[in-house]
């Protein structure tokens, strides 16, 4: 189509450590992006704080090394950018999908975790590397949260990793011009539209700790903001948990 914007550069690989170890060591070398490593099968693949990432071949794995056009402070508002973005290219494959966001940074179908997103910032200027999963043709079983896989919410075959890719290169693209051009008002607004748990009391793992208390809102930085018995709570850095099982 005329006109139309060129897509990042796309390296696949059959099998890495990690994409976004990949990144780094690019980034060493004087990669500043835009480029997207996918990686068809990781041996070392991680999320936030270090966790493992389950990965099965068709599944995504990939990370976005770029140069953000933003002052370093507001880098922390593209992990809710990227996940509106990455909910756009879900939606692509399966518009019927009832999706959400679950604080800081997962995607949710049916209130089953389909994909999570790790933003780390690399190097002095920084670039950023934005390392995506997505569960396509696996939902993992045995972890802290219920899992989902698109294979489900697709009614035809689901994407192949480096067609998934394409997508979320284009939605992420149109997302960081809609935060450039209007700023993170209307993205903290259209996900605080999805939050999973909003209104509703949550448990939250903080590196001081578990925290409890009623999910009221997001700070203008993206902190998440509890009621605590009254007590109002700024969390900038945790992860929600699933609800406690009911005693019986």
């Amino acid at each position: 189509m005329a006109g139309a914007r060129k897509l990042s550069r796309i390296e696949v690989f059959q099998a890495l450590d990690s994409t976004s170890l990949e990144a780094k060591r690019r980034a060493g070398l004087g990669e500043g992006g835009p480029l997207w490593i996918l990686a068809l099968h990781q041996t070392a693949g991680y999320g936030r704080r270090g966790t493992q990432w389950l990965q099965v071949e068709g599944d995504i794995a990939a990370t976005f090394l770029f140069r953000p056009s933003a002052q370093q402070e507001r880098l922390p508002e593209l992990s809710f950018v990227a996940a509106l973005a990455l909910a756009d290219a879900v939606r692509g494959f399966a518009p019927r999908a009832v999706l959400s966001f679950k604080w800081p940074n997962d995607l949710l179908a049916g209130g089953a975790k389909i994909a999570g997103l790790l933003l780390e910032l690399v190097g002095d200027a920084p670039l950023v590397a934005l390392g995506c999963g997505v569960n396509v043709v696996s939902a993992p079983a045995g972890l802290a949260y219920p899992t989902a896989r698109l294979l489900d919410l697709v009614g035809d075959a689901p994407p192949a990793p480096r067609q998934f890719v394409e997508a979320l290169d284009e939605t992420f693209s149109f997302r960081r011009r809609q935060w450039s051009m209007e700023g993170f008002g209307p993205i903290r607004a259209e996900w605080l539209d999805g939050a999973h748990g909003l209104g509703r009391q949550v448990r939250v793992e903080t590196p001081a700790g578990l925290v409890e208390g009623v999910f009221e809102d997001l700070d203008l930085s993206g902190a998440l903001i509890l009621n605590s018995n009254g007590d109002r709570r700024v969390i900038a850095a945790g992860a929600v948990l699933p609800p406690a099982p009911r005693s019986s």
